[in-house]
């Protein structure tokens, strides 16, 4: 039409649906969706978690309460705290200081330290342990001085110390390296300006910025620590009431049998991983909420 203003591209796209549908798809899409993923839910993790608490329980609480105390069960749930409590804290040492590393320097090698650290991830925790037994074991390359020196590795605390933290050391460095690497270097190069030292720049400027994500990791590798089973497996040596932990302990109670037994201490690992979640959840939340 004569004299008429041409629409622009931006006035001919069309309106947004509305400003709380984030696609045009049918109610019932939606829905369909939402309950074929509350079955998953409910067929792989909240129904095995229910059978474990009543299978735990069939025998009534005296059977449940006398799985938990007897002796074999406490030495296996005190050695399982105490690997968490040495594993957890140097692989925290060790994930803060690879992440400053990564994230606030340029080196070569860089890329090669990276995928050192995710080969914990990328390979069974069998082979994990089986590492450890080829090196330290009695046939392996530095088990006959281990012998000569009367030192013992392989079934033993050491063993099940190294095999953990094998296989948890990624997980507080690759909760900070995103993190840190999305910060930037800023406030740190403007620290150096003022003259702060690199202590007081990690602790005054780096540690605030990261303590909800460094928190999230130590939770998340206190967690595998506590349930890893492969890795511990075969360093262990199955000794019962010396070397076993909570999920070996599990294993053995099972195998002879005792279902009500080993579904007793499954549950008190089931415990301290709700715990876990609730912890995480919250740190979660609190960290959302102080953005």
């Amino acid at each position: 039409m004569a004299g008429s203003v041409p629409l622009s591209p931006a006035s001919r796209i069309p309106s947004s649906p509305g400003p709380n549908r984030a696609t045009t798809e049918a109610p019932w899409v939606k829905w369909l969706l939402i309950g074929l993923a509350g079955l998953v839910l409910l067929w792989l993790l909240i129904l095995p978690l229910v059978i474990v608490l009543m299978e735990a329980l069939k025998q009534g609480w005296g059977v449940y309460i006398a799985a938990l105390t007897e002796p074999d069960a406490m030495s296996a749930l005190k050695l399982t705290l105490l690997v968490a409590a040495i594993t957890v804290p140097l692989n925290t040492i060790f994930g803060v200081a690879a992440a400053w590393v990564i994230t606030k320097f340029q080196f070569r090698g860089k890329g090669i330290m990276i995928t050192l650290i995710d080969l914990p991830f990328s390979i069974s925790p069998v082979v994990g342990g089986l590492i450890f037994v080829l090196v330290f074991g009695s046939n392996g390359w530095f088990g006959p001085w281990l012998a000569e020196h009367d030192i013992k590795i392989i079934f033993a605390l050491p063993g099940i110390v190294l095999a953990t933290l094998f296989i948890t050391f990624p997980f507080v460095a690759r909760e900070l390296i995103p993190l840190m690497e999305d910060q930037g270097t800023r406030e740190e190069e403007a620290a150096v300006t003022l003259g702060a030292s690199g202590w007081r720049i990690f602790w005054n400027v780096t540690l605030p910025n990261i303590k909800w994500g460094l928190l999230y990791g130590i939770i998340l590798c206190n967690a595998r620590a506590m349930g890893e089973f492969g890795a511990v497996s075969v360093v262990s040596g199955h000794i019962r009431g010396e070397t076993n932990t909570l999920p070996l302990h599990v294993e053995i109670l099972y195998n002879e049998y005792q279902f009500s037994a080993s579904f007793a201490v499954a549950s008190l690992l089931l415990i301290l991983a709700l715990a876990t979640l609730l912890v995480k959840s919250w740190l979660g939340h609190k960290n959302v909420s102080e953005r």
